[in-house]
């Protein structure tokens, strides 16, 4: 086994002085943004990691952070592996804590995680106000996402409509007039969001609705919603609130022996592993919380160190183009 990289071989390949490469991990301000790159660079090159007991004993810094999430089982992975590798690449230790299922009991319980010391800081998956504070100097940092609310529904950036309207502009130019929106439930934000998104680019574009329909998540209820089309409605295009819908929406249209596309166009949302395997595949909308996560971290690291917020992370959802949609065929074509 080769001999453990130390603070002083970083410093050398990093051309700084031993005590700028301690200052950037144990978030001393005043260190450059370059040079904390280059030092962070010249870590990951040679694999190494501080001592944080020591570190802990010299600084009073735990080296550790927590993220809260609301009830276990929730599948938070992609938000958890961006967090937690930015903050292990920075130099922290996290620990992940799962919350108690009484929300009640969510702000009580972060705030004694807090207040334990435990932990520089603390960032939370679910929109806890900011709990009540030791007066300490030494106070950890804290940070709730505002892209979820109490229910973990997607609000904030992934509330935002505007690829639904992408999409729409887009059938639009292919040639499709007439359009379906199966929504989502009317108690989750994004839902809302991309059902008025829906209303308002029908009226600016002046097309044809022919209605929103459904109001839940299940593929067999956006099925039937399909099933009770009248027989001459296509060609149309179908804008599903996500792509469990427009699977549903795809089988009901190929049962009723409409070609997708062609006779039917189909949008989707969330980009799930399927939707790319699907025949036709799915258009559908990626979001990408991986960079979500490691966002927030950076947030949450700044704010102990006590360093100007990074800038906001922009275009977290973007198109998928796929086989599901096509200039529409006319019929007797």
């Amino acid at each position: 086994m080769g001999k453990r990289p130390t603070s002083h071989d970083v410093a050398r390949l990093a051309g700084v002085s031993q005590s700028t490469v301690s200052f950037v991990f144990t978030g001393r301000a005043g260190i450059s943004t370059a040079t904390r790159d280059k030092v962070m660079s010249a870590a990951a090159e040679l694999n190494y990691r501080p001592n944080l007991a020591a570190r802990s004993m010299r600084t009073q810094r735990t080296g550790r952070l927590a993220i809260v999430i609301p009830f276990p089982g929730l599948s938070l992975g992609p938000l958890l592996e961006g967090a937690v590798t930015t903050a292990r690449e920075t130099g922290y230790m996290v620990e992940v804590v799962n919350l108690p299922q009484d929300p009640d009991e969510h702000a009580q319980e972060v705030d004694a995680i807090l207040n334990s010391f435990e932990y520089e800081g603390v960032l939370s998956f679910s929109p806890i106000p900011t709990p009540r504070m030791s007066s300490a100097a030494a106070a950890p940092a804290f940070l709730a996402l505002t892209e979820f609310d109490e229910e973990m529904h997607a609000t904030g950036a992934f509330s935002d409509a505007r690829p639904l309207v992408e999409m729409m502009e887009h059938l639009v130019g292919l040639g499709h007039r007439r359009f379906l929106h199966i929504a989502g439930p009317a108690d989750y934000p994004a839902a809302v969001a991309r059902r008025d998104a829906y209303l308002a680019t029908v009226d600016r574009l002046e097309l044809e609705s022919v209605g929103v329909v459904g109001g839940d998540w299940s593929g067999i209820h956006a099925g039937e919603c399909v099933g009770e089309l009248p027989d001459d409605v296509p060609p149309l295009a179908i804008i599903a609130a996500n792509d469990v819908l427009a699977a549903g929406a795809i089988r009901a249209s190929l049962q009723r022996g409409w070609s997708v596309p062609g006779d039917v166009s189909v949008t989707g949302w969330d980009d799930v592993p399927l939707s790319l395997h699907f025949l036709p595949s799915i258009t559908t909308v990626s979001q990408d919380r991986r960079r979500l996560g490691a966002y927030s971290m950076r947030r949450l690291i700044a704010a102990i160190r006590r360093d100007e917020a990074p800038e906001q992370e922009a275009d977290l959802q973007q198109v998928i183009w796929r086989e599901s949609i096509a200039p529409p065929r006319r019929p007797g074509a």
